[in-house]
């Protein structure tokens, strides 16, 4: 199905092909012919008919939620919610004492954390491009969390600030 704004690519097509012979046309009367051309009375009549939503014409990734394994509930909300400040977006369990799926939410930064056995293997690394580290730095130092207190390196491709979960994964935040 041709899209609005399709047609209006015909149009402004239309216009340029008759510029090339010395003819001139307006933007509607342009439309008006593609519209006719496309077997719609008017211009309006086909601007309520034709699909609003752009045409997909190559592959487009919307974003990558990375999956990360863990083995303990109570650790991984300790660590990713209480810790790492991440609110929980959804809950998931086939039954009440099937594994968790859990997804987390913070700043834009979406993560799933999955006790299923084939999700995701422990000691995975994420690396996250990252504003503001030195206040992320001092908001976990200020947590004083037990099993750790990152601290700011000095890359050169910018500052990382690593941390690491009960279950073996690592998350890198980098601002450079």
């Amino acid at each position: 199905m041709t899209s609005i704004a399709q047609a209006k690519h015909m149009a402004k097509r239309l216009r340029a092909h008759y510029a090339t012979h010395n003819l001139t046309i307006s933007h509607s009367a342009a439309l008006e012919q593609v519209a006719d051309q496309l077997g719609y009375k008017d211009w309006n009549t086909a601007a309520a008919a034709l699909d609003d939503t752009p045409a997909v014409t190559a592959v487009s990734f919307e974003r990558c939620i990375a999956i990360l394994r863990i083995f303990d509930e109570a650790k991984a909300r300790e660590f990713y919610c209480d810790f790492l400040g991440f609110s929980i977006e959804f809950e998931h369990r086939f039954a009440p004492d099937l594994p968790l799926y859990l997804g987390i939410e913070r700043a834009g930064l979406k993560v799933h954390l999955s006790e299923h056995h084939g999700d995701a293997s422990p000691g995975t690394t994420l690396f996250v491009p990252t504003l503001n580290i030195h206040a992320l730095r001092d908001e976990l130092q200020a947590k004083r969390y037990g099993y750790g207190r990152p601290e700011l390196v000095e890359q050169g491709w910018g500052q990382v600030l690593e941390v690491h979960d009960p279950f073996g994964n690592r998350i890198r935040f980098c601002e450079g």
